[in-house]
């Protein structure tokens, strides 16, 4: 067993990863790393639900491909038990879905995982700090996704008033229960506006359409 010294600050960390050789070097790199622990190892995001909120790490890191419930899933139900705590993807996809759904529901950072051992060491110190740390590649897709012309959120000129209300509670990131209680309609209801809201705005998921409404002017939100 390590012993560590108590009064040295060092950055709790969990991992939530299924495979067994990718966690186990995720882990022996934070073990190695110096101001670090690796408080423990997931490989189902079932099992994380029941272990983190005992565990209380600083930060984790999660895949998204998991067997049984998906690393976002998981970040999006531990963010409402462990506000304070910092999620990083560590992930093979690089699309926009993916990476918009996951900074949606709460993740602070994502990776590729080919990210190299120093990088990963920086990011989780990054984060840990108030940071976004992303690969390199991510972050330029970011970045291009509010470069678009403003012409690609003209769709929201056709918005009603009632759906621009769905869409903004939408991209505060509340569930469609929610929104049904905010409103005072029906989840059906609100199944139905949010269907015509991604045909007016051309997009296919709840990330796309947070992202073309935080693209939109001002005098077009609530």
């Amino acid at each position: 067993m390590h012993r560590y010294d108590k009064t040295v600050v060092s950055i709790a960390v969990s991992i939530i990863e299924d495979d067994v050789p990718a966690r186990e070097i995720l882990a022996a790199w934070i073990r190695r790393g110096e101001g670090f622990r690796c408080v423990s190892e997931h490989g189902t995001a079932e099992s994380a639900l029941v272990g983190l909120p005992q565990e209380k790490p600083d930060v984790v890191l999660v895949d998204i491909n998991l067997p049984g419930m998906s690393g976002i899933e998981c970040v999006r139900r531990m963010k409402l038990i462990l506000p304070n705590t910092q999620f990083v993807i560590v992930t093979v996809y690089e699309d926009t879905n993916h990476i918009f759904n996951a900074l949606a529901v709460g993740a602070s950072g994502y990776l590729l995982k080919q990210t190299p051992r120093i990088e990963l060491l920086g990011a989780l110190k990054e984060v840990h700090a108030g940071g976004s740390p992303m690969s390199s590649n991510i972050a330029r897709k970011v970045v291009q996704s509010f470069r678009r012309p403003m012409a690609e959120t003209d769709g929201a000129a056709d918005l009603s008033p009632r759906e621009r209300e769905v869409l903004e509670l939408l991209g505060r990131g509340y569930l469609y229960k929610e929104i049904a209680e905010s409103l005072g309609i029906g989840v059906t209801t609100v199944t139905t506006y949010i269907r015509r809201i991604y045909e007016k705005l051309h997009v296919r998921s709840r990330a796309q359409a947070v992202a073309k409404f935080a693209h939109m002017p001002l005098g077009d939100s609530l």
